[in-house]
């Protein structure tokens, strides 16, 4: 059980050391475009499902509550949470559709959506990138794996940070990491540096 548990983690550090050698350019990107959508009086919107609902519902928490720092609040909504409206949405029209149509009427254009999927197949995740696209909304897509039909549904100014990984569980732990760097980058961009 130990040499299990050592395995977890060597895993996790050679699959986070090669996500750092290929995907820092991506994550500055990135963290950049969410910058200038927020000094622009913008906001963010995030979806995916199980794991990566709770990643979109942590990146929006840390927006709107704070991260490492006391600073301003920042508009963020995750689409993940209004268990109302999903189930409701699931039960009259598809589960494909339940965060697009939130999407559809809380996004206008110049806001983020931070689209998150492990594989980049989740329909429902594909559709609410449709209606951004559709909306003016820029994508930051969070992916894994091949990238799916996520990364193909990707258009010019937005941004795929693809996890170089099949394993769902390496994927999610960089997907968290990722989550945090473009926290405190942002912070870093609209309120400065701190003191170490």
């Amino acid at each position: 059980m130990l040499t299990r548990i050592e395995q977890h983690f060597n895993s996790s550090i050679e699959t986070k050391q090669r996500s750092l050698n290929e995907l820092a350019p991506s994550i500055l990107s990135a963290a950049e475009l969410f910058g200038q959508r927020l000094q622009a009086g913008n906001k963010v919107l995030s979806c995916g499902n199980g794991g990566s609902a709770g990643d979109a519902q942590h990146f929006a928490s840390e927006l709107v509550n704070r991260f490492e720092r006391e600073r301003p609040s920042l508009p963020a909504i995750s689409l993940t949470t209004d268990t109302s409206t999903l189930t409701s949405i699931a039960n009259d029209y598809d589960y494909s559709q339940v965060f697009a149509k939130p999407l559809s009427s809380l996004g206008t254009g110049g806001d983020i959506l931070l689209a998150i999927s492990t594989s980049g197949q989740s329909h429902n995740v594909v559709e609410a990138i449709k209606v951004a696209h559709e909306k003016g909304i820029k994508v930051v897509a969070l992916t894994g794996k091949s990238g799916g039909e996520m990364a193909a549904n990707l258009t010019a100014g937005d941004i795929e940070i693809r996890v170089p990984s099949d394993s769902t569980a390496r994927i999610q732990e960089v997907h968290l990491l990722v989550i945090h760097c473009l926290c405190d980058l942002i912070d870093q961009q609209l309120f400065g540096t701190t003191p170490s």
